[in-house]
């Protein structure tokens, strides 16, 4: 793994995009695996001044996003779909067909975690994948376990991500108890990935998950076991973590 210290927020967004344009710069077909929360916000506000000013080119790229909540209809405010159209897609010149992002409203959802996977692996698998943590050290929305669960997958959500999504919700109850999330093969099997943090309360996350034993009950520990690994984070969620 390789750590980089980020003096705050504005800067681990700006380091993190600037490794995201140098992938599609690189390789302008890239598939990029996306991510939703407050911790990618200020990166793909970067990313789209840097479209804007004619520096970077989307035409080509390809996205897959981590996760959906399940049961909530793409247009919703607080689904994943409406997130990253809203902070991403429809402030860059992406090709709409080339957006893909879990169905959270499908009829069968063992059947669309299928299709989901096998998208991905037509797509010869994730060039880059952007990763926040949870607090709980989750990444997608791959809960503490048991065990690692392979591919896409159904999941119930823990109540401390319930409770820390309720701040995007008028009121706690409204959190989906669900969601579909990309698996740990899929995440893993990516060329590269990057992961980012920022504040107190991830310190403890990244912390377990940099240092600790390799273990599903610290979903992102498994991180350690691939070559090429990012982090980016700030002195705040990295001030457990030894330099």
């Amino acid at each position: 793994m390789k750590i980089i210290y980020a003096k705050d927020y504005g800067d681990m967004s700006r380091k993190a995009a600037n490794i995201i344009s140098a992938q599609v710069i690189l390789k302008p077909e890239s598939v990029l695996g996306l991510a939703t929360g407050s911790s990618p916000l200020g990166i793909y506000r970067q990313l789209i001044l840097w479209y804007e000013k004619g520096d970077l080119d989307f035409s080509a790229a390809r996205s897959v996003n981590l996760d959906e909540y399940w049961g909530l209809p793409a247009d919703n405010e607080q689904s994943y779909h409406y997130f990253m159209h809203h902070h991403f897609f429809d402030h860059i010149n992406i090709d709409p067909a080339r957006i893909h992002i879990p169905n959270g409203m499908a009829p069968d959802a063992a059947a669309e975690c299928a299709r989901y996977d096998r998208l991905i692996t037509e797509y010869g698998g994730i060039d880059l994948q952007l990763l926040g943590i949870g607090r709980n050290a989750h990444i997608g929305f791959n809960e503490p376990d048991d065990h690692f669960s392979k591919n896409t997958h159904q999941v119930t959500l823990t109540q401390s991500t319930i409770a820390a999504n309720t701040r995007f919700f008028e009121r706690e109850e409204d959190v989906p108890h669900q969601a579909i999330s990309m698996g740990m093969q899929a995440i893993t099997q990516a060329r590269k990935i990057l992961l980012v943090a920022s504040g107190e309360d991830k310190a403890q996350a990244l912390y377990a998950s940099c240092f600790g034993p390799v273990t599903p009950q610290v979903p992102a520990s498994i991180l350690q076991l691939h070559q090429d690994v990012t982090i980016i984070a700030d002195e705040a969620a990295l001030s457990r973590c030894p330099r």
